[in-house]
């Protein structure tokens, strides 16, 4: 039987749509956020895009480069971003590398703003690990025990190097992220269950004692814990009771959330002086002004990103390009369940910004650097589908 090939395009417009509609959603909440004044003159939407059109002249070049070039490029950014990092625990604190909130994660460029290098170094490690991992498993065709030890101790130095740093900064939540990151990548890379179970298993163990112990018998944690992280349980477990401290933020955007019950107050109509509503706590806006349509609305359109995003990493025969797909999606994702989770209660606050929704140039620009590689995953490779019952192949 004759077969007809019918290219498939090659631009995923499910993502950019997907990327249109949270910009719309991220401009108009910007908006609003700054209805009380709380900002002075400071314009955050002008600001935000701006850096909505510097990432998308991002992703346009980022489309431009293919497997064989990310490999190329990718150990030199990993490695710009560690000296970055690196400065930031050298440097004094200086206008040019300022403590905000504690941390001191930011180089203050003049005229330009705030750069995060961890929110680069994400992406950087992603590749990086996508890399590591598909070259030991054309490396190591028959595998065993050892072979799958010695990708996991490269997978983990490669990870926990920007993680233990950014951790000194202190950024506990940007941390977590990378530990998310390598789990999802080590998920997919074939190693063998014999040997993840048990250590997935003893992970498990431990991580449920710390959870224990933070709720249960948090007095334990003192002195291990810095005084802020350690009172962050305190308010997370009991708000109310330390709502005038710690717990302020979170009481406010409990109360912002709640009141918008089902339909929202309103556009521009909330009533709930909340902090940082414009970055970290902008759920809370979305929530008290479209109440939980809106907000379900929002998660929803996180969902649609993610799935094209698992579908393009299910779809490409390049293993590298599905490993990719994978930190990627385990990144978005964590951030979506950090930051719409500590502003409900379910988790403790750590400052991690909505995807493409929060202000902040750096976030913005490094998940938009991160979507423009699964752009151009989609870019370069082909797809085909027959007229018949075969299968399609796929082309990288």
């Amino acid at each position: 039987m004759t077969s007809q090939k019918k290219p498939i395009p090659k631009i995923d417009y499910g993502i950019i749509l997907s990327l249109m509609l949270l910009t719309f959603v991220s401009l108009i909440t910007i908006y609003s956020a700054q209805k009380t004044g709380q900002y002075g003159s400071t314009n955050f939407v002008l600001q935000q895009v701006v850096w909505y059109i510097i990432s998308t002249i991002a992703i346009i070049v980022i489309i431009q480069f293919d497997s064989d070039q990310m490999k190329k490029i990718s150990w030199y950014a990993y490695g710009v971003c560690l000296l970055l990092l690196i400065g930031l625990i050298l440097l004094p604190e200086t206008k040019y590398t300022p403590i905000r909130n504690g941390a001191q994660s930011w180089y203050e460029i003049p005229k330009f703003g705030a750069i995060q290098p961890s929110e680069f170094m994400k992406v950087f490690t992603i590749i990086v690990l996508a890399k590591i991992t598909a070259s030991h498993n054309l490396k190591f065709i028959n595998k065993n025990v050892k072979t799958d030890l010695w990708l996991l101790f490269k997978l983990g130095v490669i990870t926990m190097i920007p993680a233990a740093l950014v951790l000194k900064q202190p950024d506990l939540g940007t941390a977590l992220v990378f530990g998310c990151i390598l789990l999802a990548i080590i998920l997919v890379s074939g190693i063998s269950w014999k040997l993840l179970l048990p250590l997935f298993s003893t992970a498990t163990v431990v991580i449920g004692g710390v959870l224990y112990v933070a709720i249960f018998q948090h007095e334990l944690l003192k002195g291990i814990l810095a005084d802020h992280q350690y009172k962050r349980i305190y308010s997370w477990l009991d708000p109310y009771s330390y709502r005038s401290d710690e717990a302020f933020q979170l009481v406010k955007s409990l109360l912002a959330v709640g009141s918008g019950q089902t339909t929202g107050k309103g556009y521009k109509s909330g009533e709930v002086y909340m902090p940082e509503a414009h970055s970290d706590f902008i759920f809370s806006t979305i929530g008290e002004e479209f109440g939980f349509i809106g907000g379900s609305i929002v998660i929803s359109l996180f969902f649609m990103l993610i799935y094209q995003i698992t579908k393009t990493g299910i779809e490409t025969k390049n293993p590298f390009y599905s490993y990719i797909c994978a930190g990627v999606v385990a990144m978005l994702a964590f951030h979506v369940f950090e930051n719409i989770g500590m502003t409900i209660g379910l988790v403790p606050i750590t400052g991690i910004p909505l995807p493409f929704i929060s202000y902040g140039g750096s976030a913005l620009l490094g998940n938009m650097m991160a979507v423009g590689i699964i752009l151009s995953i989609r870019y370069h490779y082909k797809k085909y589908m027959f007229s018949d019952d075969q299968e399609g192949s796929l082309y990288d």
